[in-house]
């Protein structure tokens, strides 16, 4: 196998703005204002740990997080968190959810994030 190839191999996106993400809509029961769609495309796994492409149109919706740390590649937004803080999301801030995290997302701006999902080792948080 010659460098290029393998360098081929190791290449999960040239353009992680540009991966095709198909979108549906938020789950009703997950809504809280606008018509939000959302999609994921999930670039590679390795065992319990997965790397993937996330994106949400405006809107506002509530989630329970799991283990997972993201960098915002474009959008606007903000993450609030059960205890009262908030997180602003745009482009080159990364963020870590823990697992369990009760989340509202209010997205002014289709969002595109890189993410990463880990193993749960922790206790949710209450």
């Amino acid at each position: 196998m010659t460098g290029h190839e393998l360098a081929t191999e190791r290449l999960l996106a040239q353009d992680a703005l540009a991966v095709p993400i198909e979108h549906a809509p938020v789950q009703d029961d997950d809504v809280l204002g606008g018509h939000p769609t959302m999609g994921a495309e999930t670039l590679h796994t390795h065992g319990d740990v997965e790397l993937g492409v996330w994106e949400i149109t405006s809107g506002v919706v509530k989630d329970t997080e799991v283990e997972e740390m993201f960098v915002v590649l474009s959008g606007r937004g903000l993450v609030e968190l059960a205890d009262g803080s908030s997180i602003p999301l745009a482009a080159g801030t990364v963020v870590r959810l823990r697992a369990g995290d009760r989340t509202r997302w209010i997205v002014y701006e289709t969002l595109r994030k890189i993410y990463v999902l880990l193993p749960d080792h922790e206790e949710p948080t209450p």
